[in-house]
Order: structure tokens, then sequence, then C-alpha cells
């Protein structure tokens, strides 16, 4: 899956191509896979390792608060099975708002997903959180839970509900998403 960088907010595009171009120039090939993901794809993340019920008491929550269109999106994408990959729901990455990279390391032509895997003393994911907070991102690979080494991010703020309301988000994301 390959990512197109013009999906991004212009300000966090421009430091994403710096990123790569840093990384490269270091001798680290980062390959962009996500950019924006649409909050029906932020569902199937957040639900696939959710029991039925903590997916049911969010969709009750998110409709008792009126935030009727990201209830829709987590009812809509059905049943997923795998591993913890997210703590947001639909709405609540910056994914959804074109803030957001996720990139994997090339080795040898294929993704490289260790995160301790060092080639010449050096793993590719450190090189590239380093170089994101060169550039004032905030890398994943940092963060004190939840350790998202392919991520960065334009904002140091965790996630969308910091910033705007839930109403907010939901009409946004209704409006940039829904049909």
């Amino acid at each position: 899956m390959a990512a197109n960088l013009k999906d991004l907010v212009p300000g966090f595009r421009q430091k994403a191509e710096t990123l790569i171009k840093n990384c490269t120039q270091s001798g680290i090939e980062m390959r962009p896979f996500f950019t924006i993901r649409t909050p029906f794809e932020q569902a199937k993340f957040w639900r696939q390792s959710r029991t039925k019920e903590e997916i049911r008491k969010k969709i009750s929550e998110l409709k008792k608060s009126g935030a009727d269109f990201l209830a829709f999106c987590l009812e809509s994408v059905g049943p997923q099975n795998g591993e913890h990959v997210t703590n947001s729901i639909p709405g609540f990455s910056w994914h959804q708002w074109g803030e957001a990279l996720d990139c994997f390391w090339v080795v040898d032509g294929k993704a490289e997903w260790s995160t301790t895997k060092k080639i010449n003393g050096v793993n590719g994911y450190r090189v590239y959180a380093d170089e994101a907070k060169k550039l004032g991102l905030d890398a994943g690979g940092f963060w004190s839970s939840l350790k998202d080494w392919p991520h960065v991010q334009l904002r140091s703020v965790s996630n969308p509900g910091k910033v705007f309301t839930l109403m907010h988000i939901n009409q946004e994301m209704k409006n940039r998403f829904g049909s």
C-alpha cells in the first residue's frame, strides 16, 4: 500500500517530505504507507482488538452524545480481528485530519518492522523518530504508552478530542467522509 503525501495538510506535507529526505540522506529508506485514513478504516483498527461489549458500549456512548456519524462508522464496519494497534476511535486520530503519517523501514527491498534490529549500528525507526523530533513533529516511538514507531504527527496534542468538541469532530468527519 502506498500513501500519497499530497493528502497531508500543506505545512505537515512539507515537513514529512523533509523527514523522508533526511532519513534517506542518513542511509535509511522510510516509505509512507498511511497518510489519510478514513473514519471507517480507523473504526476497523479500533474494533479489531476489542470485545463486543466494549464496542457496543462505545457505540451507545457516541449515540447518546449525539455523535451519530462516528457511531455509524464503528457500527457499519462489522466485526474485526487483530492485534491492538490504536486507542483512537474514528475521528480521534490525526490520520483523519491529514496530520499524521505512517512509514515503514525498507531494508534490501523489503519492509522491516523490527524496532530493535540494527544495520551498521542503527535502527531505521529510531533514526526516523529522531529526525521527526528535530523537525518539531511528534514521533509515536517516543510516546510513553502504546509506542507506535512508524507514526509521526504534526501536533504534539495526542488526539483531536483534546482540541475539538465531540460534536465538532462528528460533524467534520461527516462533512469529509460521509456520503
